[in-house]
């Protein structure tokens, strides 16, 4: 069997197995993700699948597995959530972080990746400037001007807050 066939063959049966997948899970998304990984694995050997009498029940019957699968996998985490100790309670933010993170939000995004970057994850300039597909001297003058306009919101909002006003935009 041929790829042509095997792409005829998708276009023809796609939506009856994605409808098949969604009746058993209830979940479009999770059924398109069934669908293509049936769908995956058939190509994978399509040599030997293709020559089936049936390929769509073929698929059916992987459907039915991978349904299963995810169901058993989600019975064991949720069987595992309700043994382990309940997580002991997290002391709500410090004023500074909430200043902080209030701040952070006001920054143009490429500035705010820049600090979060390199303040909260310690990654080094050229790491930032790989990861963001950004100039070495680019990543500095986001830095540098992310800088200013943090310590320069910051100073305001300490400012506002002695005065015993509300800081905004937390």
């Amino acid at each position: 069997m041929t790829a042509e066939m095997f792409d005829a063959f998708y276009r023809g049966t796609v939506p009856r197995l994605t409808r098949y997948a969604f009746g058993l899970t209830g979940d479009a998304g999770e059924a398109q993700d069934l669908v293509q990984e049936a769908y995956a694995r058939a190509w994978q050997h399509w040599r030997r699948v293709g020559a089936y009498e049936d390929v769509e029940a073929w698929l059916r019957l992987v459907i039915s597995r991978l349904v299963k699968d995810r169901w058993r996998r989600l019975l064991v985490r949720r069987a595992a959530a309700a043994s382990a100790p309940p997580l002991p309670p997290v002391a709500p933010p410090s004023e500074e972080t909430v200043l902080l993170v209030a701040a952070l939000r006001l920054l143009p995004f490429e500035q705010r990746q820049a600090v979060v970057l390199y303040h909260l994850l310690d990654r080094s300039l050229a790491d930032i400037a790989a990861e963001t597909g950004a100039n070495l001297n680019t990543v500095k003058t986001r830095l540098t001007r992310g800088r200013a306009a943090l310590a320069a919101l910051l100073t305001a909002d300490t400012a506002t807050n002695a005065g015993g006003a509300h800081v905004h935009g937390a």
